[in-house]
C-alpha cells in the first residue's frame, strides 16, 4: 500500500524574501542530496540507457544541444553537448570526460534565447519551486521549431515518501502538465511511459531507511549494484505519437516541440 497522497503547492508563494528562503532551502536540499550521490558514483554513458534510439534519431537534425541537471546519467551525448547542473561533483566528472559545463540552475540559465535546437531536461521540472520559471527558461533558450525531451512524475496521488526524500515538489496531472507546456509554446509530439523506480513502494521505503541510516553503505549499494540491475533491465521505451493514455502512468517522457 502506497503511504497517503499529500496535496502538493504549485508555486503561489508571491516574489520576495519568504519565495527567495524558499528556493535556496530547496536548492540546498536537492545539493545535498546530489553531492553525496554524485560524488561516489561513476559517469554512464548515455548509449547504455533505453533513451539512446529516441537520442539518436534527433541528433541528426539537431544543431547545439544543452543538457540541464544530468548529474552522472547524461542522456545526449558528452561530447558537443552543454550540460548545467547545481552539483559542482558532478560537472567536475563530466567536464573530466570532455564535457562544455557550467554551474547553474534551470531557472536562472546563463545561454542567450534561441540558442539550442536540441534541450534535455529530464526528472527537473518537478524539483524546482517555480516550475514556471523552469518552463520558460528552457523554451526561451530553444530555436523556433526545437525540440524538447522533458520527464516529470505525474498525480498526487502517487506520491509516497521517496518524492519527499529526493526533494520533489509535485506530481503533474496530465492536464495541468500539458496546459503548462503549452503555456511556453512546448507542444507534445510525442510521449512514452518512463523512469527506473520500483513498483514496490515498500521497496522504495527499505532504500530510504537504508539512505537515513546508513548513507555511505547504500549510496555503495545504489552505485554498484542497484543501478547496473537498473540498467541491465530497462525496457524498451514504447515511444508513441502525441499523449499516452496517462491514467496509470507514474513518470512520463515527452518530446515536446517549441511552437
Amino acid at each position: 500500500m502506497r503511504p497517503k497522497a499529500v496535496d502538493q503547492p504549485q508555486s503561489q508563494m508571491p516574489p520576495g524574501p519568504s519565495r527567495r528562503r524558499s528556493d535556496r532551502y530547496l536548492l540546498e536540499k536537492n545539493r545535498r542530496f546530489y553531492d553525496v550521490l554524485w560524488t561516489g558514483a561513476s559517469l554512464i554513458e548515455p548509449q547504455r540507457f533505453n533513451t539512446w534510439p529516441l537520442v539518436q534519431s534527433l541528433l541528426s537534425t539537431s544543431g547545439r544541444r544543452l543538457e540541464v541537471a544530468p548529474g552522472l546519467r547524461p542522456r545526449l551525448p558528452i561530447l558537443d553537448t552543454q550540460f548545467v547542473d547545481i552539483s559542482a561533483p558532478a560537472l567536475v566528472k563530466l567536464r573530466g570526460r570532455g564535457a562544455q559545463v557550467v554551474l547553474s540552475q534551470v531557472t536562472s540559465l546563463p545561454f542567450g534565447g534561441g540558442t539550442f535546437d536540441l534541450v534535455c531536461a529530464l526528472d527537473i521540472i518537478e524539483h524546482v519551486d517555480d516550475d514556471d520559471a523552469a518552463l520558460s527558461e528552457l523554451s526561451r533558450v530553444m530555436t523556433s521549431g526545437g525540440t524538447l525531451l522533458i520527464s516529470t512524475p505525474l498525480h498526487a496521488s502517487l506520491w509516497t515518501s521517496f518524492d519527499d526524500f529526493v526533494g520533489h515538489k509535485r506530481r503533474y496531472d496530465p492536464p495541468r502538465l500539458l496546459s503548462k507546456l503549452a503555456q511556453h509554446h512546448l507542444l507534445v509530439e510525442r510521449s512514452a511511459v518512463f523512469g527506473m523506480q520500483p513498483r514496490s513502494s515498500r521497496l522504495v521505503d527499505i532504500g530510504i531507511w537504508w539512505l537515513f541510516q546508513h548513507r555511505r553503505l547504500a549510496m555503495w549499494w545504489y552505485n554498484r549494484a542497484f543501478m547496473p540491475l537498473g540498467l541491465r533491465f530497462q525496457k524498451q521505451l514504447r515511444i508513441t505519437p502525441g499523449m499516452i493514455a496517462a491514467s496509470d502512468v507514474d513518470e512520463i517522457l515527452l518530446v515536446c516541440r517549441r511552437a
